[in-house]
Formats: structure tokens, sequence, C-alpha cells
């Protein structure tokens, strides 16, 4: 017979995995026993040990950009607050990630004791405090309120898709709820209450009536279609249409990058003159969930006049100058996918090239050239790729996603070492699907220990860390390219693999075009994980990057030929990155 009671933490991890999740990630402590434990013998769930917090943080936002919800718990202070770079990120990004933090039992709390992980202060609502700026919401569980405030988070992070904080003291984990007096909800929860029913109609009408009226409209296609799963609803909008779209850099991929009426990737003026000319011209662009940051709009190049731009968010559209509020996203797709009539072609729009082939000698250094056209000729239909967001995106932007093949990587928040454990929670996530992480060596060393997570829980990502001897992107940005910070301690990084534990991964280090491509070709038919370290010229820039370190340069007023040589390939030979 089925049990009268579920506990609070039982009944929690329940409602997670009746939204979509499958694992519980994170760090085990003394206060979050109770979590960790209900997670390891949850019939639906299954318990990811990571090596520490942040690590965890971000496993679980991949996690979530894949299968829609992420959980992570972490103990009390020490634990919650090394995670909190992580929910920042996701909280930017509008990642929904539920984070369940085991607290002192509530009777430490009434007494105020000192105990360990608190200043030793009596105070044990700090952290918390601290977490509700980076969380859509927040609950203190007890005795009392533990369904309906868990309720109320789990709602929110569904609307709002973005992360919420949930404590609960030991004590209140394992209290028993009658399952008689819990809610009875098989299915995910809704996202959206109710448009505003005359703001959605009034909206849906003056934008039907200028996309009728527009010589040459463009649609911007951005990541907040992504994270509240409207891309089927967007893409029927496209194809209704029959109007050309372009995404921009965090928004990469969101929608199929095969489809006949993507236009390329807008980057202001730093890249895709066609693209940029395309946008910049048209007499109504229709933005539709795209985060108008600096990376986004290539350094605030881009020029968009908002008189001729419709802007539609979660839960609000701007036309012009007009603002209507309670529009949700999701309705008024599905009043436009309705009312837009599919004109005939008024305009050509540009046509998608890719990278082009590889261009390289089969016996010299891998240059951009070769390095990212090689690795979007490796890319297959329905592949997870993340990315690391500096010079590793900026070489894939322009890169063509084969059809279903998700592009991931973190274009507002920029955490550097995202880009591995992000990927592991992608591939834990969704473990049908090949994973295939691109970073560089020095954010790799923010974040390596997770390999050792990966192979542990018998998954086979392909990483390629490319080692340009340093942080490039800083040498970018930085007035000096030659300080000593730029600088990193040089690692043996294809023994990493081995030292982590993961025991039956092929790992390698390519010097040469030629060893490149074996080794990518090696990685489609090998059955387990796949390391790859490429040793790279150390200036090499890909051309996005080239474009971004001279717009800076003229910004300052510094000759761009003043920049250091590209290094050849003696250095990469020399003894320092010999194994």
């Amino acid at each position: 017979m089925p049990k009268s009671t579920t506990t609070v933490a039982q009944h929690l991890l329940n409602r997670v995995a009746q939204m979509g999740a499958a694992h519980v990630i994170g760090v085990p402590g003394d206060f979050s026993f109770p979590i960790t434990d209900a997670a390891c013998v949850h019939p639906e769930m299954k318990w990811v040990g990571c090596c520490n917090e942040l690590n965890a943080a971000y496993m679980a936002d991949g996690y979530a950009r894949v299968r829609g919800i992420g959980v992570l718990t972490t103990t009390f202070g020490v634990g919650e607050l090394s995670a909190l770079n992580g929910i920042a990120g996701a909280f930017a990004e509008r990642v929904p990630v539920v984070h369940l933090v085991g607290m002192p039992a509530t009777s430490t709390q009434a007494l105020r004791a000192i105990v360990h992980h608190t200043l030793g202060d009596g105070d044990f609502g700090a952290w918390a405090g601290m977490s509700s700026r980076i969380s859509c919401a927040s609950a203190l569980l007890t005795m009392d309120n533990a369904v309906a405030e868990i309720e109320r988070c789990l709602n929110a992070a569904a609307a709002h898709s973005q992360p919420v904080y949930i404590g609960i003291p030991a004590d209140v984990a394992e209290t028993p709820l009658s399952n008689s007096s819990l809610p009875q909800i098989r299915q995910p929860l809704r996202s959206n209450p109710a448009s505003d029913h005359d703001a959605l109609h009034a909206a849906a009408e003056e934008i039907l009536e200028r996309i009728a009226n527009s010589r040459r409209t463009c649609i911007l296609v951005g990541s907040i279609v992504a994270r509240l799963g409207l891309r089927k609803q967007t893409t029927d909008f496209v194809e209704a249409s029959g109007l050309p779209f372009a995404t921009m850099w965090m928004d990469k991929s969101i929608l199929d990058e095969t489809h006949p009426q993507h236009c390329g990737m807008y980057s202001g003026s730093l890249a895709n003159d066609q693209v940029r000319e395309f946008v910049e011209s048209s007499d109504l662009v229709i933005n539709l969930g795209a985060i108008l940051s600096d990376l986004n709009t290539g350094i605030y190049t881009a020029k968009l006049d908002r008189m001729r731009c419709i802007t539609i968010m979660r839960n609000t559209t701007t036309i012009a100058a007009a603002a209507y509020r309670d529009v949700h996203m999701s309705d008024l797709l599905r009043i436009l996918c309705v009312g837009c009539k599919r004109a005939p072609k008024k305009s050509s729009w540009p046509s998608i090239q890719g990278l082009g082939a590889p261009q390289g000698d089969p016996e010299g250094p891998i240059a951009s050239p070769f390095l990212f056209p090689s690795i979007e000729q490796f890319m297959r239909t329905g592949d997870m790729i993340f990315a690391e967001t500096g010079t590793i995106s900026m070489g894939l932007l322009s890169a063509r996603m084969p059809r279903g093949a998700d592009f991931m990587n973190q274009a507002l928040w920029g955490s550097v070492g995202w880009a591995v454990p992000a990927g592991i929670g992608g591939a834990l996530a969704d473990q049908m699907r090949r994973t295939v992480i691109v970073t560089g060596e020095g954010a790799h060393q923010f974040s390596p220990q997770e390999l050792g997570t990966a192979s542990r829980m018998g998954l086979n990502p392909i990483i390629i860390v490319v080692n340009n001897s340093g942080y490039l992107t800083e040498r970018i940005l930085c007035r000096d390219p030659e300080m000593q910070y730029n600088d990193v301690q040089p690692w043996n990084y294809s023994a990493l693999p081995e030292a982590m534990g993961c025991a039956g991964w092929k790992s390698t280090r390519v010097q040469t075009c030629s060893q490149f491509a074996e080794a990518l070709a090696a990685a489609s038919h090998h059955g387990n994980g796949t390391y790859i370290e490429v040793m790279v010229p150390r200036d090499d820039l890909p051309p996005f990057g080239k474009s971004i370190r001279n717009f800076l340069h003229s910004m300052r007023g510094v000759q761009v030929v003043n920049h250091p040589p590209e290094r050849p390939l003696e250095a990469l030979t020399s003894a320092r990155y010999m194994a």
C-alpha cells in the first residue's frame, strides 16, 4: 500500500520531478542531509554530487537550459554563498534553477544559537537576504507554510524562467505531510496568467497593420523565446508571416539556422556587414525576446531606431513609443500566427554562408581560419554546443549550426569557466544527444574538476580546449595585452581526464592542422568521452575578435599596429608546452 504521508523534502522533489527534473545537483552538507538523503532514495530523481557549489550551480544552469528546470541543493552559509555567482548568471540569463538550501533546525534558529556556518551573531536570515536579490521568488519554509510556499516559488520559476530560493530547516524537511492535503498536480505548472484582453488585441492589431504596411520587415529572435518554451510558436509565426529572421550573440540557434528564412547573425557594425545593412535598413524590426546588451549589440554599435521597432518580451510589448502591459508573448504569438497573412516576398535577404572550408597548412599551426571552420564541419544534427563566452564564442558566432543543434553560451553574465560544468549539466539533462564543449585553457582552469563528475555519471562529452597561452579575451579588452595578469600557469591539460579518473576517455594534444582533423574524426567514432587540447598561436584572433579589438583601440586612440604580432609555431613547441 502507498504511504499515507510524505515528508516536506519528498513532496518538494515530487513537484520538481513533475516539472521535468530528473536529477538533483549539488554538494552535501550536514544541514542539507535531509534533502540529499531524500534525493538519493527518490524513485524519479538521481543525486549528482559535484566538486564544489559554484560548479554545481553552473551544471544546474546548463541542465535547465536543456530540460527547462534545474535543481541545485547546497548547505546553509558556506555552501549557498559559494553557489551565488552561478545563480546570479542563471538569474541574468533567465534560466529556471530551483535552489534548495538546507538550514539549521527551527529550534536552533529560535535560540539564535552560535553554530558553524554562521557569523556567530545569531542571524540565520542573512544569506537568504543575499539570494533574494538574484531570485524571482524566495521562501523560508516552516511546518505551516511549506506546501503553499513551495507552490508559490515553483510557479514563479515557471512564470519568470529565473531561479528561486527555498530555505528548508532540517526538521521541516523531515516533517510528514498528509497525502490527502497535498495538491494533486500531475502536469507542469502553467507559466503565465491570462493577458489583459484589451491590451493584447490592441497590440496584435497594430503589429499586424504595421507588418502589412511595411516595405521591409526583419525579426530578431531572442533567447527569451527559448527560456519560455516558445520556439515552436515563434517558428509558426515566422513561417506564417514569411518574414526573415536574424539572431544576436546571446540568441544564436534559438531557431533552426538551416531555416530558409534565417538571414544570419546581427552584431551591429562589428560583423556581417550584409546582415547589418539588411536589419538597419528595414523599416520595421520586430524584436522577439532579444536583450539589447553590449555584446548582443556589437558593443552598442547596432543602430535600431525605436520608432521603427516592435519589442515583444515576456509580458510587455512596446510598439515605437507605446507600451502594452500584461500582454504575454505566448498569447500574442498565438494571435499573430492566425492573423498574419503570408505576403509575397517583398525583398531579398542575406543568405547564410557559414565559416567556409578550413584554411591551413596540414603540417602548420592551428590558427582561427582552420580551427573554427573545422569545429563547424564537425557539428552534426541535434548536437548541443556549449561555448565559453570570449574568443571561443566570437570564433563560432557565424558558424552555421546543423538542423536541431543548440548553441549555448553565457553572453550576458559572462562568468569565466561556465562552459565545461554547464555543458556537463546539459549532457546530463539529455543523454541521447551529443554534447560538444569548447573552452579556452584559461577558463578551463576555473572549473576542471567536473570532468570526473561527467565520467562518474557515465556521460561522454566531447571537450575541445583551445590553448592560447593565457586570457586572450582579456588581451583584447585591456590597454596593454602584455600585462602579466593575462598569463596563466601552463598545465598539462591533456593529462587532466586521467587525473580526474575518466576511465575510457580518449585524450590528446594536437599542434598541427592535420592532427586536429584526425582528432575530430576519431572523436566522431569514440564511444566514451573525448578531450582534445588544441595548441594555437598566443595572439591568434577570429575575425569578430579582431573587430572588437580594433573598435576598442580606435575608441582609445591606439593604433592597431601596436598589437603584438602573432606567435609562430615554434612558440608552441617550446619546452613549456611539452607533456
